[in-house]
């Protein structure tokens, strides 16, 4: 069998014995996410779940890793990319058990990010439709790679807001970068995604609903950082422009939710960072969508999205700039039928 197969066996079933034990864990430590006014659960749930993920994408990488052949080039990058998960690991796992301050978090998060980039992880050119290339200075390449780490990071953060949303979203995300990486013909993507997949996968079977934990910050950064770290390492530079928007559509979700968050918000006068249940997981809440209905709802979202980035790399670029669009208008028609882009009535 192919080694991304191999990946995502390995790192499922790593995903399944280990949870059971980060339950205990949570329950022994006082890990638990107390319900409140936006949150849909009733009963306190053990948060660290995030400790499996990482443990099993790093078992899965372990077995793997050793015998693959890594292009020279890319190399640093994934040692980047596993010593600055590795960080985002620590500090979500500060962060679920002391609840830090927004600003705290986010300067850990940029810290994360660097350290990646030190490594090599960066977004230091682009291509054309036609190939040419352009390359970008240290002064913008840098903070470019920073805030696309931290932004990404922060949108699978925040769509972590219903059992098995966010573990589902990245599974298919990550489903969907590891098939256009095979295109590329770019294994070592194709390895740490498929990884990356299998580990939230197998996370899903306790965190889909109803819940018996709940990924928690040190999961779901884990999984954004990687993600958008992955994109960098591989998929994004490749000899096409539309490998920039591949990883985009995959993480479309996460990434449109959180735009409009922040549009909606500033229509409203309201503070970018003030929490409200306008995100579209509520508003399918309030139409009358169970938990499970809402989830696997925006499961097709993202599978649909990621089908049109798969989609993207394999047609022209003209019949590419169409399917682009085309998505980005039935986006915007969507968010104005559920009114996301209103905070009338979901402030709290």
């Amino acid at each position: 069998m192919p080694s991304y197969f191999w990946a995502f066996l390995i790192a499922a079933v790593a995903a399944v014995v280990l949870t059971p034990f980060v339950i205990k864990l949570a329950f022994r430590t006082g890990a638990l996410d107390a319900p409140d006014a936006r949150k849909v659960h009733k009963k306190p749930i053990p948060r660290i779940g995030g400790l499996a993920i990482y443990a099993a994408f790093m078992i899965s990488m372990g077995f793997l890793l050793e015998t693959a052949e890594i292009p020279e080039e890319m190399a640093q990058g994934v040692t980047g990319l596993v010593v600055g998960g590795s960080m985002i690991v620590a500090l979500g796992l500060w962060d679920d058990y002391v609840s830090l301050p927004a600003r705290v978090k986010l300067i850990g998060q940029i810290l994360c990010a660097w350290a990646a980039v030190a490594f090599g992880v960066r977004i230091d050119f682009i291509t054309s439709f036609s190939g040419e290339i352009t390359y970008l200075y240290d002064y913008v390449t840098i903070p470019l790679t920073i805030f696309w780490m931290v932004g990404i990071t922060n949108t699978v953060n925040l769509i972590d807001g219903l059992d098995g949303l966010a573990a589902g979203v990245a599974t298919i995300a990550s489903l969907t970068i590891c098939l256009v990486a095979l295109r590329m013909d770019v294994l070592v993507v194709a390895v740490v995604t498929a990884a990356l997949a299998g580990s939230a996968f197998g996370f899903l079977f306790y965190n889909f609903n109803p819940a018996k934990i709940f990924m928690g910050d040190t999961g779901s950064m884990f999984l954004g950082f990687m993600l958008s770290g992955i994109s960098v390492v591989g998929v994004i530079k490749s000899a096409a422009l539309v490998a920039l928007v591949v990883p985009v559509l995959a993480l479309g979700l996460p990434i449109m939710d959180t735009t409009f968050a922040i549009v909606r918000r500033w229509l409203a006068g309201a503070p970018i960072m003030k929490p409200d249940k306008g995100h579209l997981h509520h508003r399918l809440l309030r139409l009358g969508f169970s938990q499970r209905q809402a989830v696997l709802l925006m499961y097709v979202f993202s599978a649909l999205l990621g089908s049109a980035a798969i989609a993207m790399t394999a047609v022209s670029p003209r019949l590419a700039i169409l399917i682009l669009v085309l998505m980005i208008v039935a986006v915007l028609y969507g968010a104005k039928r559920l009114g996301i882009l209103t905070m009338k009535k979901v402030t709290r």
